[in-house]
């Protein structure tokens, strides 16, 4: 039946999504270097919305353990900062002229620590957008049961194939997951 197909390949789409986003949340995680994909998504209030670092200013790595941001237009430079210092990176911009520098600190134990506790809440949160995504689809993988062109057999093999694909997406998040500890805890 092609509608089965539809909806397994809807939640496919769905679970891709979220592992995007699961992957996103995950690299801001930062394990060592000094990168500028660290402070790239921060949100910052600009212009009377809401604007992601990286379209406000420019971010460079001059060495392993710094972070240069160079700000488009002078003026949101204590904005920035502000965004910045209030990020749950835990951050600690310092600002220099018309730029904002942020020395990166080697990781100590409790630092590492601190950063799997971070992951194992963007872990949980990744699993509650599939959960989402699964309850979407099984609504209407559930709604199939009204029409008369749609047998049971046809609403189990959907149902088994949701849960089976529900399964092996966890389990590739928690792969990711047990992937990202052990960089952060690697000394």
């Amino acid at each position: 039946m092609v509608l089965e197909h539809e909806l397994i390949q809807l939640l496919r789409q769905k679970f891709a999504k979220v592992m995007e986003n699961v992957e996103d949340d995950f690299s801001t995680i930062r394990v060592g270097r000094a990168k500028p994909d660290l402070v790239e998504g921060i949100m910052v209030p600009a212009y009377g919305s809401w604007m992601r670092l990286v379209e406000v200013a420019t971010i460079s790595a001059p060495d392993t353990n710094m972070l240069v941001i160079t700000p488009f237009d002078r003026s949101l430079l204590g904005v920035i900062e502000k965004a910045i210092g209030d990020n749950e990176m835990k951050l600690s911009p310092a600002v220099s002229g018309e730029l904002i520098r942020i020395v990166i600190p080697s990781l100590t134990q409790e630092r590492r620590l601190d950063f799997v506790k971070l992951l194992k809440q963007k872990t949980e949160s990744g699993k509650i957008m599939m959960r989402q995504a699964r309850q979407d689809v099984k609504e209407k993988i559930d709604a199939l049961k009204e029409r008369k062109e749609v047998s049971e057999d046809d609403i189990f093999m959907l149902h088994s194939e949701l849960d089976r694909i529900t399964a092996e997406f966890n389990e590739k998040v928690e792969e990711m997951s047990r992937a990202k500890e052990k960089e952060v805890m690697a000394v």
